[in-house]
């Protein structure tokens, strides 16, 4: 197993606040059907969506691609039982995936009232 790269992204907040305040379709463009369930579950907490939002820059940036051959909701970012961020790629991704031999994709988000943050890391053959 090898390292292609990490990834780091932070985000205000606030900014998704605005997002979700101005935009009605932000939710819709960015994230998967299933992370905006997830989102309602956790009574659409604007730090957990910024989580969401900075865990899906930080695995772009992993991939050292940005956002660039694929969407954002190529990338989709939901809980195991216990809390811990799963990542799951679809679509342009997923075929960028199989041509990288990318095992798996690793992410770690937290946040403060104020931002949120997340790391990503992507493991290849």
């Amino acid at each position: 197993m090898n390292i292609l790269d990490i990834g780091t992204d932070i985000i205000e907040v606030e900014r998704i606040k605005n997002a979700l305040s101005k935009r009605g379709d932000f939710l819709k463009k960015i994230f998967t059907q299933r992370e905006i369930e997830m989102f309602e579950e956790k009574g659409n907490n604007p730090q957990t969506i910024a989580g969401n939002f900075a865990a899906k820059e930080a695995i772009s940036k992993s991939l050292g691609l940005g956002i660039r051959g694929y969407n954002f909701k190529d990338i989709e970012v939901l809980r195991n039982s216990l809390g811990k961020p799963i990542v799951k790629t679809y679509n342009n991704l997923e075929q960028i995936c199989i041509q990288y031999s990318v095992l798996e994709i690793k992410v770690s988000i937290s946040h403060s009232e104020n931002y949120a943050v997340a790391n990503a890391i992507t493991i290849t053959m």
